[in-house]
Order: structure tokens, then C-alpha cells, then sequence
């Protein structure tokens, strides 16, 4: 039962990702090992459309270790429970609470030594800034307990790269890369904080790669520099080589010629969408306190309120005109989103 509503929520998550994304790339999945244990340590840009979309773009089912701050309520808890999320506490969440997280981080080794893969991003929060911040010591106090406990485990670490082009805009375009699998056993020495030392610096370098890492020293001006070039956020890899090489030769995007045309499908699905769009501009979108969390609170409508909106005025339609033009609506309304979305 477990793995059939495992499927069923990554299933309907996924035509939820289809319809929210104008595209989702995923590149090198084939790095993430199939057999053994692993850990998939990601960038942390855009709240929880980061974690979905390793859960819906994955080649595994994993766990995942979320802020404790979103375990307050008990159904929400058994709910998230039930989807593999594992809740880890911050000192915002108070000193004493601090202490919960031994028993989470024992839980995660047992996992580990079962052959499971967990989803960590060790940054440690979540940030809009188009860099790798500094790592926190979390993921390897994991990778040593667990080494530690189990000496011959092949516990293999994957660095994630998350790349979106406007992360607080619809509709936007995503782009994952999975580095290759580093063997935890390489950091293992005598010296305890070395190995730390060196596992931190190792995933950093790694994860600079397959994400966009402006520097912090002139981090504005280099942003709005290649926002102006319009360069492809999509693509790390370059737009990191055009900073590297102070701005000469950069690759950009060519701009398109059909903005007017989106406008007006936009429009069109808005019109056609009047009540969920009402929702979140009224309600849900002056209620947000930090950006990051824009786009996961419109993804959250769009996966609920959208259906049950479009479900209602189908039945009307059916009641009053019946099926056939109940049904040419839901099906112009689905044409209608992928016009707007991914056109």
C-alpha cells in the first residue's frame, strides 16, 4: 500500500510539474545509483518545488529531511510522514529542540544501511540568490555516523544542481543536473574535522559546477549584467564560464518574437481560471513573507484549487448542457493551459 500511494502522489505531483513548468530538463540522471545507498545533496534556491522536483524527476523513491517548523500540526505531520519526510530542527527552532535531531540522524544511517537514498540540501536554508552558499555540517555528521557504524557501507553522494530561469515567475523553466557519485569512504582519515573539512569543500566545488555561482564580491551588478545579456540560467555550465571569462563571449538566449501571443493566452486562462487566480492574488500572494516561497504557494493552488475549479464548472456544464459540451470545455481548457504555459 505503501508504494501504490508512493506512485499515486509522484504520479499526479508530476502531470501537477507538467502543467506548472514550461520545461523541466533533467540531465546525467543515470549518475544516481540504482543499488546502493545514497545521498543527493542539492543547491536550495526555490522552497519545496526544489525537493518535488527531485522526487518527481528521480530515478528512486527517496526520504527527505525537512525544517521541523512544518511538523506543527499532527495531520500535516503524518501526512508529510507518509511521503518519506523526515523533520530536522535549526536553532530558529530553538536550542532545545536541537537535541531531536540525534535521533533523526540516527534514523537516517538506518535507512542508509538498508539501501535507501535521502534527499539533503546543505546549505541548510533556502535562498533566491543565484550562488552556492556555505555548507553546513549536517549531511556529514550523517556520512560519518553512518561510516562510523557501519564501516563497510558503500555510501555513494550525488550533488544535485537546481537551475530555474525565473524561480518566483509563471511560467518557468527548470533544469536539474546530478554530478557524478562521489564514495563517501574517500573522506574517511584519521582526523575526524579533516574529513569534514574535506567533504565540505568537495560537494561545494561540485555543486558550483552545476549550478549558476556568482561570486558574492559584485554579485548585483553581475546579475543584472547577465540578466541584460540574457544569458541561459538553464545552463550552468556556460553562464559560469561567461563570468570566469569577465563577461566576453558569453552564449545568450535569442528572444522571442511571441510575446504577444502568450500574453493573450495568459489572459485567456486567467479568464478561464477567474477563481483560483482570484485566490491567490487576494488572498494567498500578499501573505507571503519570503520570495522563495512564491512559487511554491502558486504551485500549491494550481495543484489543488485548479482541478476542483475546472472540475465544478464541468459539471455545471453537464447539468445544464450536457456531456458533450461539458466535455469540449475541459478539453479546451486543457489546450488553453498548454498554449499559455508552453508556448
Amino acid at each position: 500500500m505503501k508504494k501504490l500511494w508512493l506512485h499515486s502522489v509522484r504520479a499526479y505531483l508530476r502531470l501537477g510539474m507538467f502543467f506548472y513548468f514550461k520545461k523541466v530538463v533533467v540531465y546525467n540522471i543515470e549518475n544516481i545509483p540504482r543499488d546502493k545507498p545514497v545521498l543527493l545533496l542539492g543547491n536550495h534556491q526555490n522552497a519545496l518545488l526544489d525537493p518535488l522536483l527531485i522526487a518527481t524527476k528521480g530515478s528512486r523513491f527517496s526520504f527527505f529531511l525537512t525544517r521541523a517548523a512544518v511538523f506543527k500540526k499532527k495531520f500535516v505531520s503524518y501526512l508529510l510522514g507518509s511521503l518519506q519526510m523526515l523533520p530536522v530542527y535549526r536553532i530558529r527552532d530553538g536550542w532545545n529542540n536541537l537535541t531531536n535531531n540525534n535521533a533523526i540522524f540516527e534514523t537516517c544511517s538506518e535507512l542508509l544501511k538498508e539501501g535507501e537514498a535521502i534527499v539533503i540540501f546543505p546549505e541548510g536554508s533556502h535562498n533566491l540568490a543565484r550562488c552556492v552558499r556555505p555548507l553546513s555540517k549536517g549531511f556529514t555528521r550523517i556520512v560519518f555516523d553512518t561510516l562510523e557504524k557501519y564501516p563497510n557501507i558503500d555510501l555513494q553522494l550525488v550533488p544535485v544542481g537546481l537551475n530555474y530561469i525565473h524561480a518566483t515567475q509563471f511560467s518557468d523553466s527548470a533544469a536539474m543536473y546530478f554530478g557524478k557519485a562521489v564514495s563517501a569512504k574517500d573522506f574517511l582519515c584519521d582526523n575526524r574535522n579533516e574529513g569534514v573539512v574535506n567533504l565540505k569543500s568537495k560537494i561545494y566545488t561540485e555543486l558550483m559546477k552545476l549550478t549558476t555561482h556568482i561570486p558574492p564580491e559584485n554579485y548585483e551588478s553581475d546579475l543584472l549584467l547577465l540578466q541584460k545579456l540574457n544569458v541561459d540560467f538553464l545552463n550552468p555550465k556556460e553562464v559560469n564560464t561567461c563570468l570566469v571569462n569577465n563577461f566576453k563571449d558569453c552564449r545568450v538566449r535569442p528572444k522571442t518574437k511571441l510575446d504577444f501571443f502568450n500574453k493573450v493566452f495568459k489572459f485567456l486562462l486567467i479568464i478561464n481560471l477567474i477563481m483560483p487566480y482570484a485566490v491567490w492574488k487576494l488572498f494567498a500572494e500578499p501573505k507571503i513573507v519570503e520570495l522563495e516561497f512564491k512559487s511554491t504557494f502558486r504551485f500549491a493552488i494550481a495543484l489543488t484549487l485548479v482541478p476542483f475549479w475546472l472540475l465544478v464548472i464541468t459539471m455545471i456544464l453537464v447539468i445544464y448542457f450536457g456531456w458533450v459540451i461539458a466535455l469540449m470545455y475541459f478539453f479546451f481548457s486543457l489546450v488553453l493551459a498548454l498554449l499559455a504555459i508552453k508556448w
